[in-house]
């Protein structure tokens, strides 16, 4: 497929979901990577929420925003399997259009994941909510790989949002303010070790 038949079937698909989205009684996105602390779209709500039937996993090949081609990092996916906690945004009305164009940009022009409309569990309701889940047949899915080989490439990698490792630093820090935890990440973040104290500050704000 070239370049211009790419982009037309991207802006099909573009405005096949912005009509799907746009025609909910509410927009909820599900957010369990750097939408959680770096979300990019007005919301008019925010609370945590839990997802099953799909985990979080360091399973993506990252070569720009958090490696390189030569070094690639990893970043998150939804993968099939077990349940995930992170956080819903409720999209007001008025900003609907405007948030799923913005993450339509930066979640799927890559091709690495899908967006899916899935059930997740507030505290007080259960709601349908837009997710991203990771694309298994994408040459960017990285699949399943020894803990101490994520950590290597976690460690080392760097790109044009900064060290990996603050990606990975970040996400547990911050399901650690909303009062839960990821084993699975924390164990990483213990493999890889202490950060150097130069570079710790910057983690927070660096998504």
């Amino acid at each position: 497929m070239n370049a211009g038949a790419a982009a037309g079937r991207t802006k099909v698909l573009l405005r096949r979901e912005l009509r799907a989205a746009l025609g909910e009684r509410e927009l909820w996105i599900f957010a369990y990577g750097s939408l959680m602390w770096d979300p990019g779209f007005r919301h008019v709500e925010a609370e945590p929420a839990l997802l099953h039937g799909y985990h979080r996993r360091f399973c993506v090949y990252s070569h720009r925003y958090r490696g390189t081609p030569e070094f690639p990092g990893l970043v998150l996916g939804l993968d099939r399997g077990g349940h995930c906690w992170g956080v819903a945004y409720r999209v007001g009305k008025a900003d609907a259009k405007a948030a799923l164009r913005y993450l339509w940009d930066r979640e799927l022009l890559g091709g690495g994941y899908r967006m899916e409309r899935l059930r997740v569990r507030l505290k007080s309701r259960a709601v349908r909510a837009h997710a991203f889940v990771v694309d298994r047949g994408h040459r960017s899915y990285a699949g399943a790989m020894a803990p101490e080989q994520a950590a290597s490439l976690i460690q080392a990698a760097v790109g044009v949002r900064g060290p990996c490792r603050h990606y990975l630093e970040n996400t547990v820090n911050h399901l650690a303010r909303l009062g839960l935890e990821d084993r699975a990440l924390r164990r990483l973040l213990e493999m890889i070790g202490r950060p150097d104290p130069k570079n710790a500050s910057s983690a927070a704000r660096n998504p």
